[in-house]
């Protein structure tokens, strides 16, 4: 195999990661669509809902890490043009995924209540999420048998399913949000249940849509239905084995970002209301990031399985200099727009500089995100490396950030700039680390078995 000149493999990178940062613009467009329209029914029904949706963040790193898991194994597997092992790897996965939507859904409905006091002990703000949350919870399902089978397409470079069935999320989520918050066209003014709605039927469209490409469109994997229910000890055994370190990560991740939700939802509503914008923003314009990490981790995955391991090396020297450019136009990026993004918003003044407070916190740690993030598992876990993002995750979330944000809301009583701060510093320092591991080179590691 020849090695790819810097041009043709910036032109790779590109080809993967464009549909799969638009796929995350459109998604996070839907986010952004929801805030401004359910934020113009005033800052309480912002932090309401905020809250609700805090629980789908953990089921969104849950069924993202399973995906994460399947991806880096089966893609190894497209490097060796094993095709049939690949489809084990995907049913297995998908019926856990399916399994965990389940869980997550029989929990929200038998327990509704007392998940979302996890996230906020206003009792005016809980009214409004369980408005939303009995309608919201529905969505579970759908999304982990939606995202895993996107995942799996992802494996063997078919990435733009995932955006034009964002396109057809965008278009349902938007316009009914349009209609059931507010009583357009006849339909009943519903406030936030209407938004829930909304989102829930974009959900249900989405199944559909995936499910016929994945049968009749694509033509690499080919997947039937009693692929899915195949099973093969030795990748079951593989599944878990390389899986589990990426789905505690994950799952961890999330529990993260559910510590962080708890620890600002004690802050007032005006911080939960101007996290709730600064993470929306964030989410959009860290689309680069996401993308290249996501392009990343196939290309380096896939050239591991083939074998070549000098052309990784000369890949993860180039893709560390296009993550930090993508970093630093980022973080210029959010700067500039932050104000102007602010003032579409319907909230009060203080909202809007803790809001404009926390973007100018964004700016700076997205250019730590976009180098150590896409480094760290866009080439490190993708090359084989699999348990050691878990373990630095461990060790700056649980013995810096969440420790330091706690000590700043709570014993000092600082400012929520300074403890939103806190619980972003990990991505500045994460970078020290994956300079150094990502040169070493000594997380090339073939997954792949020769004989199944």
């Amino acid at each position: 195999m020849h090695s790819k000149s810097a041009k043709d493999l910036y032109k790779w990178v590109l080809m993967l990661a464009a549909p799969i940062a638009l796929q995350n613009i459109i998604t996070f467009s839907v986010s952004l669509a929801d805030n401004l329209m359910v934020g113009s029914l005033g800052e309480l029904a912002l932090s309401g809902v905020y809250a609700a949706t805090q629980i789908q963040n953990l089921l969104h790193m849950v069924v993202l890490g399973l995906g994460a898991a399947m991806s880096i194994l089966s893609t190894q597997y497209w490097g060796r043009k094993d095709t049939e092992s690949m489809k084990i790897i995907i049913g297995i996965a998908l019926r856990f995924s399916v399994g965990t939507g389940l869980l997550f859904l029989l929990a929200s409905l038998l327990f509704p209540e007392s998940v979302l006091r996890l996230f906020t002990n206003d009792e005016a703000v809980l009214t409004i999420s369980m408005k939303y949350f009995k309608y919201f919870r529905f969505t579970f399902i759908f999304f982990s048998i939606t995202q895993c089978l996107i995942a799996a397409m992802r494996s063997v470079e078919r990435v733009r399913i995932g955006m034009y069935i964002s396109i057809v999320t965008f278009s349902v989520n938007v316009s009914l949000n349009w209609i059931l918050i507010f009583g357009n066209l006849g339909a009943p003014a519903l406030g936030v249940e209407g938004a829930a709605i909304a989102t829930l039927s974009a959900r249900i469209v989405e199944l559909p849509l995936i499910i016929c490409y994945v049968r009749f469109v694509d033509d690499r994997l080919c997947i039937r239905l009693k692929d899915l229910l195949r099973t093969n000890m030795l990748l079951l055994k593989d599944l878990f084995k390389y899986g589990l370190p990426i789905l505690m990560g994950d799952i961890l991740w999330g529990l993260n970002l559910a510590t962080q939700g708890a620890i600002v939802g004690r802050l007032g509503s005006t911080a939960q209301a101007s996290v709730s914008i600064a993470n929306t923003v964030f989410s959009i314009i860290g689309v680069a990031a996401y993308g290249s990490a996501g392009a990343s981790a196939i290309i380096i995955s896939k050239t591991v399985g083939s074998g070549d391991y000098d052309l990784v090396k000369t890949y993860a020297k180039k893709l560390q200099i296009l993550f930090l450019i993508i970093g630093v136009i980022s973080g210029t990026a959010m700067f500039v727009a932050k104000d102007y993004i602010i003032k579409l918003y319907n909230i009060s003044g203080d909202t809007k500089v803790m809001a404009a407070q926390f973007l100018t916190v964004l700016s700076v740690t997205i250019i730590g995100t976009s180098y150590q993030m896409a480094s760290l598992t866009g080439i490190v876990r993708a090359g084989g490396a699999i348990s050691f993002v878990l373990i630095n995750d461990l060790i700056h979330v649980w013995l810096i950030v969440i420790p330091s944000a706690l000590l700043a809301a709570f014993v000092f009583h600082a400012p929520p700039v300074v403890v939103f701060a806190c619980l972003k510093c990990d991505q500045i320092l994460k970078c020290f680390v994956a300079i150094v591991k990502v040169n070493r080179f000594k997380w090339i590691k073939n997954l792949t078995r020769q004989t199944i």
